[in-house]
């Protein structure tokens, strides 16, 4: 912040967020310490390149004045960064109850008996800031796909236990018990068609004879269901 006698100036850099093809502003705060009316007058080193609004006026005692400073669309950046704009602020004791339609440029000519402060600007390019990453509505920070759809109830039991094989797939214990559970399933599929194949020959045996269903044949229709239903539980 300036500390002259007539005005106080905040910041005393104009940093603009450089965005390739596209205007950009940044503002000042210019104060009036005192109690006369002060008129200021911005200047520029590079007056096609901005648009200073207003780049004069009056500000009132004990008063603030805000004032924008706009940078035309640039097609190019510089590749350091760097730039070498300066603007100079201006300000000088007006008469009481001037208006902005007083001000002319004379009255920012030194001349003997008449104090006119400076105060420089510097003019610095920063980074624009980086948009934040999106995140799905209603998801919790931290939370894995997997945690979601268990909590959910969208997974079926192939999927959980794929989920607990996965993760547990180097433990001698679960290899041990895949294991057995690879030679059950295979042992009661070798059953199933084994009783399968009994009932068939039952079938025949009984459409030969022409007789009702004999309790052998209830026995075992009964044995394969069982067997299916195990099947289908263990798989």
């Amino acid at each position: 912040m300036s500390t002259g006698e007539l005005l106080s100036i905040e910041p005393l850099e104009l940093k603009f967020a450089l965005e390739l093809k596209k205007q950009i502003s940044c503002s000042l705060q210019v104060s009036n310490k005192t109690e006369n009316h002060v008129a200021f007058k911005v200047k520029t080193t590079n007056p096609k390149k901005y648009c200073v609004r207003p780049n004069t006026g009056i500000v009132l005692p004990r008063s603030t004045c805000d004032i924008i400073v706009t940078m035309q669309a640039q097609k190019e950046a510089p590749s350091d960064l760097q730039c070498k704009d300066k603007f100079l602020l201006q300000s000088v004791v007006a008469s009481p109850g001037a208006t902005p339609k007083d001000i002319t440029p004379d009255m920012f000519t030194k001349e003997e008996g008449r104090v006119v402060e400076e105060c420089k600007l510097r003019v610095l390019y920063v980074s624009p800031p980086r948009p934040p990453s999106p995140v799905a509505e209603g998801s919790d920070e931290g939370s894995s796909p997997k945690t979601t759809a268990m909590e959910n109830g969208n997974l079926n039991g192939s999927e959980v236990t794929r989920m607990f094989v996965d993760s547990h797939e180097n433990s001698p214990e679960v290899r041990s018990l895949i294991s057995k559970l690879t030679e059950e399933k295979s042992a009661a599929i070798q059953q199933g068609s084994k009783l399968r194949q009994e009932l068939l020959l039952l079938r025949r045996d009984s459409n030969k004879s022409g007789g009702g269903v004999s309790i052998m044949f209830i026995i075992v229709i009964g044995l394969l269901g069982a067997v299916l239903g195990y099947l289908m539980k263990r798989t």
